[in-house]
């Protein structure tokens, strides 16, 4: 969540806790979750899935008679109480590039009635936010996603309602008399928001009173009325922010009972930072934001705090720690409306980012393409991450993009990059060389990586994935490549990485 409120911002908040990457999950505990998985698995939809993360009051304005009052011209600098105008008829209006980039589904930042531009301070949670055109234009978009062959998945905030919902004004306004009064942890009448709030907030911030989701049948019965209404509406999941602050394993249960009784290949995602075992049992979600699997990427590729067998070794193990199909279906991210975008992290270095792009595209798992990232757009932490999208095409790095649709179009190509398996072949650190193949029956595919500032020529064994004298060829460079005694010559540049593909298997 990470969100920022201008000057109810308090001072000295903590930072969320890093990504701590667990041991191996025991033998027994794994095959408990695998047995769960397979009562209740993943949807088929989202192993196969693309996603593009859209911040929507920052990717398209496509209705400027909509903009709220003092929107400051597009790409100004971000604030995190300005606006810019962003809507959903914008987005109606840039489906066609996002299908020619070659994401199959959307995830958006909430688009609920809200006074923020984030929208995690949710007014009314069963109407689209006015400034986004409201529901018709949310049902436009939908409508039109859908036509294109995208699904659709929505940010839902049930943690906690903005401090001007309804319900919690009518608690302002009658006290204990009125019928929201226990939906709420209020401490005293009047109600107050300063020097600090007389009310349970998340994080003290006056703004979100935080609601008994937990505890209260009546807030949850209330909940999951918004959960169905969307899904009725024909959404295709539910993103769930900062899920762990609602401590209740019954109530993301039910929660996703209620989902597949409406649409069984819903995809739920929960906004885990750390270890998530808890919640991908198979009962709750069906995958997390994966931000421990974003912290290898950044200590690998972005940051060069990490070698070679440290990041193949834990993503190992966070292999390990959960059934495969959950693993297929994991939500990863390289950055998000939380974190400093990728390429600022990689400091402006745009092969650090192709690099770690080429992994994204060929690991398992749904990849995630935050907005603006395949054009090059850099950011440091909040507000400075959610800028306005360059539109203007001499300002994009269309070589970047040019990449992005190239590893996507891949793998949509190829399912072995899908849900294949996954396993290394070479590992180097001190030459910062790393392979892997991933198998799927009788397909295989090999990627191979130089993460390091060098050239490097070296003498490759495939022997355990390609017979002697199979044809290979690299679609990212059109090279050829033909196995002999088991072995591909390979000639790398800094920061390059290839993908070995037989020929007659390429399609």
């Amino acid at each position: 969540m990470r969100k920022r409120f201008g000057k109810a911002l308090l001072a000295g908040a903590v930072l969320l806790s890093g990504c701590g990457l667990s041991p191996f999950q025991s033998a027994g505990a794994k095959d408990q979750g695998m047995r769960a998985q397979a009562l209740s698995g993943t949807p088929g939809w989202a192993k196969n899935a693309v996603f593009y993360q859209i911040f929507p009051e920052r990717f398209a304005n496509g209705d400027r008679a909509n903009d709220p009052r003092g929107v400051e011209p597009w790409g100004a600098t971000p604030t995190f109480d300005n606006f810019m105008g962003g809507d959903l008829d914008g987005v109606t209006q840039k489906l066609p590039y996002l299908k020619e980039l070659g994401v199959n589904a959307l995830y958006f930042n909430p688009v609920f009635s809200s006074s923020s531009n984030h929208k995690y301070n949710t007014r009314d949670y069963m109407h689209v936010d006015p400034a986004f055109g409201g529901d018709a234009a949310f049902l436009r978009m939908l409508k039109a996603a859908h036509g294109l062959g995208m699904k659709v998945m929505l940010d839902g905030v049930f943690n906690h309602t903005g401090d001007d919902s309804p319900l919690f004004q009518d608690c302002k306004e009658k006290g204990e008399k009125s019928p929201y009064w226990n939906w709420y942890s209020i401490w005293g009448f009047p109600v107050t928001t300063t020097p600090k709030p007389n009310y349970n907030a998340w994080w003290g911030f006056g703004t979100l009173p935080q609601l008994r989701a937990a505890s209260n049948p009546e807030v949850q019965k209330y909940l999951f009325s918004v959960e169905e209404h969307w899904l009725r509406q024909g959404i295709d999941g539910w993103r769930l922010d900062v899920p762990n602050e609602i401590d209740s394993d019954d109530f993301w249960r039910t929660f996703r009972k209620k989902a597949r009784a409406i649409n069984p290949e819903a995809y739920i995602v929960g906004e885990i930072w750390e270890d998530a075992d808890r919640w991908l049992q198979g009962d709750q979600f069906d995958s997390v934001m994966n931000y421990v699997w974003r912290k290898h990427m950044l200590g690998f590729f972005a940051h060069g705090t990490m070698n070679v067998d440290q990041f193949d070794g834990g993503l190992e193990a966070l292999r390990n720690k959960y059934a495969p199909e959950t693993t297929q279906a994991m939500f990863n991210i390289l950055g998000s409306h939380d974190v400093p975008r990728f390429l600022s992290e990689a400091g402006g270095d745009v092969s650090k980012l192709k690099l770690a792009v080429l992994f994204q595209m060929t690991y398992p798992g749904a990849p995630v393409v935050y907005y603006g990232d395949e054009i090059g757009m850099q950011g440091a932490k909040d507000p400075d991450n959610r800028r306005a999208f360059e539109w203007t095409q001499s300002r994009q790095n269309r070589d970047l993009l040019g990449f992005y649709r190239q590893l996507i179009a891949l793998r949509n190509a190829n399912p072995v990059l899908r849900t294949g398996a996954f396993r290394s072949i070479r590992r180097h650190n001190d030459l910062g060389l790393f392979g892997y193949v991933r198998e799927l029956g009788q397909q295989k595919v090999a990627v191979l990586m130089n993460n390091s500032a060098s050239a490097r020529e070296w003498s490759l064994d495939v022997s355990s994935a390609f017979s002697d004298g199979t044809k290979l060829s690299d679609p990212l460079t059109g090279q050829a490549y033909a196995v002999q005694e088991g072995h591909v010559p390979l000639k790398l540049a800094p920061k390059q990485g290839i993908i070995l593909m037989p020929v007659a298997s390429r399609r």
